[in-house]
């Protein structure tokens, strides 16, 4: 399941980037330096209108908004 699945209020922990091509390698990297590493515990706040656009994740005590694209890369576990 990905970070982008995951219903507002739910709990989740990072298993895993997924990377496929040098573009996504960059993701994967700005993705890691923010906080989002294997066994890190996330949070989906809210998500945009109609279920589209950012997303607003709690990382650790850092909120993030990330695109729906990137959010899809963030593999998880539900807790």
């Amino acid at each position: 399941m990905n970070l982008e699945e995951i219903l507002p209020g739910v709990r989740a922990r990072v298993s895993k980037i997924a990377t496929t091509g040098d573009q996504r390698e960059d993701i994967r990297g700005q993705l890691e330096d923010i906080g989002f590493l294997p066994g890190e515990q996330v949070e989906v706040l809210r998500k945009g209108l109609l279920g589209q656009g950012p997303i607003l994740i709690r990382v650790g005590s850092s909120t993030f908004a990330l695109r729906e694209s990137e959010a899809r890369l963030i593999e998880v576990e539900i807790l």
